[in-house]
């Protein structure tokens, strides 16, 4: 039996920009990579495996699961059947401000919440429904989601305190990995293990990732792919549409005309 894949990819105005990935039958697996949101993902068919800082985590159809902003994980799918679920990206600002101004953790990863998911359901079946009384509904979902399964943790995102500067300036270069770490005064080893510690990626997956979500700016102003493609830090259109389809799920078209 063939299953066709279908992800469709929804930008709204409500909740500060929400965003949002339907996916049906899923089948290449995403890298290890993060965001700068909160990811609650529903998984519709098929168990939804992450392996999220080198812990695997199973959740059964049913169920919600949640990576916080900058948490590295991956989510491996079905080759043959895939896998069909529906993520969420909630900024952390929202869900700070349901919290009272107070910021938001979430140390339970998969969630067991029949009504809490039966509600997000209705509202992922519905998601062009773009008016006060759908965001207000999104709004109490979210509420009690932080109510009964968020940790009072003063969480702050991952400090990568060494390599800023790196950070900042190479997202658009060509990496050189004897030469960044030499900027450093470091060997190359070294550069390595002390990156992977700091960041859980190598250089050249958290370049990637970087200059994945510079260019999904850009996508929201510019039509041009190529120029896109260049000022992010790829060598063409098709090597931005490789990686971005790769780690966002759908096409770099898709995502600007969602």
């Amino acid at each position: 039996m063939s299953f066709k894949s279908q992800n469709t990819y929804h930008k709204l105005s409500i909740l500060d920009g929400l965003e949002v990935l339907d996916a049906k039958n899923h089948r290449t697996s995403f890298p290890a990579h993060f965001h700068d949101t909160f990811n609650i993902t529903l998984a519709f068919e098929q168990t939804f495996n992450t392996r999220l800082n080198d812990t695997d985590l199973s959740a059964p159809s049913g169920t919600i699961t949640i990576t916080n902003p900058d948490e590295i994980h991956a989510t491996v799918c079905d080759g043959v059947v895939g896998n069909s679920f529906f993520t969420f990206y909630i900024s952390p600002e929202v869900l700070q401000q349901i919290n009272n101004n107070n910021p938001v953790f979430f140390g339970e990863k998969v969630i067991y919440n029949r009504a809490l998911f039966a509600d997000l359901y209705v509202l992922s079946q519905n998601i062009l429904t773009e008016t006060p009384a759908f965001e207000k509904k999104l709004w109490d979902c979210l509420t009690v989601l932080i109510a009964n399964h968020a940790t009072p943790l003063d969480f702050k995102n991952a400090e990568i305190s060494l390599f800023n500067r790196f950070l900042e300036e190479e997202t658009a270069k060509k990496f050189s990995l004897e030469n960044t770490a030499k900027s450093f005064g470091l060997d190359k080893y070294k550069f390595l293990r002390l990156f992977k510690q700091q960041t859980g990626l190598t250089p050249n997956n958290y370049l990637i990732v970087k200059r994945i979500e510079h260019s999904k700016k850009l996508l929201k102003t510019n039509n041009d792919l190529l120029g896109v493609a260049v000022e992010s830090g790829f060598y063409d259109a098709a090597h931005l549409c490789h990686y971005f389809k790769k780690y966002v799920g759908v096409t770099p078209n898709e995502y600007k005309n969602a």
